[in-house]
């Protein structure tokens, strides 16, 4: 009778056992003052169960072999919001655009000081026409909320391939390079302060180049332009945007233990974005 109870008092304990060794429990401590609702993003973010439904694995390794793009860059320079849009839609540069229901273009604060990007679209994107939508997007809304953030407030989610067709594990290097260019624009007209890749695939397409995992994170990098993007720049090179890599929110739903890095990374992000406005805190 009492069994589903205790099992349930079981897992909270082994979860504060785990919280307890990272240091995160029984709260982790902003170092900013935070309103009640962040504090309640954060406990949920550090203690949300992993859920039943199988969720789409994000991939750890891209090729970083050389493609380029059929699209122009020079074709995008002065796209406005509106005819960008309707590009995304019409875009058949290759094979995904077959296999998709709609494009999901990205949403959110078109002069944000924060871009967060991730890889693809997952089913659920492409289902609701949303970027980062069902149960990945829950917990992303959590890891925002955690550093006083929201969607749509200051904040752009955009992904790096606009379709989602038949990828599975990841997108491969050719399918990345033909929507760079969607991207590159949506940057361009963003101007934002600082852009947080989540995940492999997105920090490959933003680095221009594969590295080892692990030696991505906790460190701010630097977005210099995509490669069409600098071979277009005959005057002057693209101004460097501070980058921070981190985890996708789906991969944090399949290993959850990965929340502690993730925690340090959004951390880095909220005191680096704190440098570039002069000390204060941009919300």
């Amino acid at each position: 009778m009492n069994a589903l109870p205790e099992a349930d008092a079981e897992r909270a304990r082994l979860r504060e056992d785990v919280l307890r060794e990272l240091n995160l429990h029984p709260l982790w401590k902003l170092r900013v003052p935070v309103s009640a609702n962040a504090v309640e993003a954060v406990e949920s973010f550090a203690s949300e169960a992993v859920p039943d439904p199988v969720v789409p694995v994000v991939t750890q390794a891209v090729s970083s072999a050389p493609h380029e793009s059929e699209i122009p860059a020079a074709d995008m320079a002065n796209l406005g919001w509106p005819e960008l849009k309707q590009r995304v839609r019409d875009c058949s540069a290759c094979e995904l655009r077959a296999g998709c229901m709609r494009t999901v273009f990205g949403a959110g604060d078109e002069k944000a000081d924060w871009l967060f990007v991730g890889s693809w679209p997952t089913e659920d994107d492409e289902t609701k026409g949303e970027v980062f939508a069902g149960q990945a997007g829950q917990l992303l809304d959590n890891m925002l909320a955690a550093i006083q953030l929201k969607r749509g407030s200051n904040v752009y989610l955009a992904n790096v391939v606009k379709c989602c067709g038949a990828i599975r594990r990841g997108p491969r290097a050719d399918q990345i390079a033909q929507c760079s260019p969607y991207l590159s624009r949506q940057i361009a007209l963003i101007q934002p302060r600082l852009i947080v890749a989540l995940g492999h695939a997105a920090a490959t397409a933003l680095l221009g180049e594969d590295r080892e995992w692990n030696s991505l994170l906790g460190k701010v990098h630097d977005f210099h332009g995509f490669a069409n993007d600098r071979d277009d720049a005959k005057d002057h090179s693209p101004a460097a945007i501070p980058l921070i890599i981190t985890h996708h929110p789906a991969a944090l739903l399949l290993t959850p233990l990965n929340k502690a890095q993730t925690w340090c990374d959004l951390c880095l992000a909220r005191d680096t974005m704190r440098r570039l406005a002069g000390g204060k805190l941009t919300l």
